[in-house]
């Protein structure tokens, strides 16, 4: 009996490779595998080390308040600030006051008489008689007659051929058709489904044990407040130093009763007093009032404008050009060129077609396909890798290490032969 062999082993393509993990989380074998371990290992989760916060202890004795500023510090006397500032006073008299300003009393108001607009009147007087001047432009403007340019252009006189259009080519006249075969269609081929089980056991199902654990706890300490209940009877520097000053309490300002004026109060306004209401009447319109009646004498509409404009005569002003310093050419255009001169026309012999007749017969012999590749090709076995299989042809399961790796056990060739899936002996290659 042959002994078993890993999936790695009978792979003959070089892709299939083995997990190289254990199946079993703890596993502590003699043996080692010496493979790299490609996917997740669990490990034994270690509990982190909690540190115990010591209970606090309170020190025994008295605390010593004294500093070295209370040793060295040396009291002085201080004495209030005085005040830069005078003290306000209030000067109150009991006379009336004055309110006419100097400007009041010692402004005199003058007469002042309005001056005359110093404009020189001026009247304008139309001309009587007629505007007959000419301008310079009209002295000096010569008109002169426009000569059209002569065009050189030659007339373009196109001759139609009356021969009737030839439309054979050479791919016309020299195509044969061939008759073509018929397409090559691959048949498709039918699905057949596997026999085997589909093996739906994952590697998470097969090695993941679901193992209670705790809470992980926070190492955060917690916010204990440190302090003392006991009453402070001590004392500080600021009540052994302070000296209390006598304050006076700020005036406070009394707001004066109000008391309304007697008697009734007077609502008349000098405007009101010295207004003097006039009599008016309302406007007259100046348009004429309109009676409805219609006159049947002519609408006269002569005015100022008709009577004294005339029509003047008027040309249309010609276009001002420039008087052209080069002489127009005279004569018929000399069009003979120095190519036309020194041309020399050549008979044109056309070049002589190699081309074979069109009387050739079509060969009805059948057209031979055949090439050096078709000939010469050999078809070679096409093998499967045996490991593409869930159980390779050929071999029997024998277990599964803990290191992932598959055995599996080759039997005796007449068993293999017939287990093994047929592969076709020749495969039809189109070119």
């Amino acid at each position: 009996m042959k002994a078993a062999r890993c999936l790695c082993e009978i792979c003959t393509c070089g892709r299939h490779r083995c997990p190289h993990k254990p199946t079993r989380i703890y596993d502590n074998g003699q043996q080692p595998c010496l493979t790299t371990e490609s996917d997740y290992l669990p490990y034994d989760i270690v509990k982190r080390p909690f540190r115990v916060q010591e209970e606090y202890k309170p020190k025994t004795g008295e605390i010593e308040l004294g500093t070295t500023y209370q040793k060295d510090y040396n009291a002085h006397k201080i004495q209030p600030v005085t005040l830069v500032r005078p003290l306000e006073r209030k000067h109150t008299t009991g006379g009336k006051l004055d309110t006419i300003p100097t400007y009041q009393d010692d402004y005199r108001s003058w007469e002042v008489q309005r001056r005359e607009p110093s404009k020189v009147e001026h009247i304008y007087h139309p001309p009587t008689e007629k505007f007959g001047n000419s301008t310079t432009f009209q002295d000096d403007f010569i008109p002169r007659e426009l000569n059209p340019r002569r065009s050189f252009k030659p007339p373009c006189v196109a001759k139609v051929s009356d021969v009737p259009f030839d439309s054979t080519t050479s791919h016309r006249t020299s195509y044969i058709a061939h008759q073509l075969e018929p397409r090559f269609m691959r048949s498709k081929e039918e699905y057949k489904p596997s026999n085997q089980p589909f093996e739906d056991l994952t590697t998470h199902r097969n090695d993941f044990k679901g193992l209670p654990g705790q809470l992980t706890k926070s190492c955060k300490p917690e916010n204990v407040k440190v302090g003392s209940s006991a009453h402070f009877n001590g004392v500080t520097e600021f009540q052994d130093r302070f000296q209390p000053w006598l304050v006076s309490l700020p005036e406070v300002h009394k707001t004066k009763e109000y008391v309304p004026p007697a008697g009734n109060m007077d609502f008349n306004s000098t405007s009101h007093l010295d207004y003097i209401k006039h009599e008016i009447s309302p406007a007259v319109t100046v348009r004429p009032v309109s009676n409805g009646r219609r006159t049947n004498a002519p609408f006269q509409g002569n005015t100022t404008t008709k009577e004294d404009f005339k029509a003047w005569g008027s040309c249309r002003q010609e276009i001002i050009k420039k008087q052209q310093e080069i002489p127009k050419p005279t004569g018929k255009f000399y069009d003979l060129t120095t190519f036309k001169s020194h041309y020399i026309p050549h008979q044109i012999i056309p070049a002589r077609s190699f081309k074979p007749t069109h009387a050739i017969v079509p060969n009805s012999a059948p057209f031979q396909v055949e090439t050096m590749y078709r000939t010469e090709y050999t078809p070679k076995k096409q093998n499967t890798c045996p490991a593409n299989y869930p159980s390779p042809p050929g071999y029997v399961y024998v277990n599964t290490d803990s290191h992932g790796h598959k055995f599996f056990r080759q039997l005796t060739p007449e068993l293999s032969e017939s287990n093994s899936n047929p592969v076709p002996k020749e495969v039809a290659v189109l070119s």
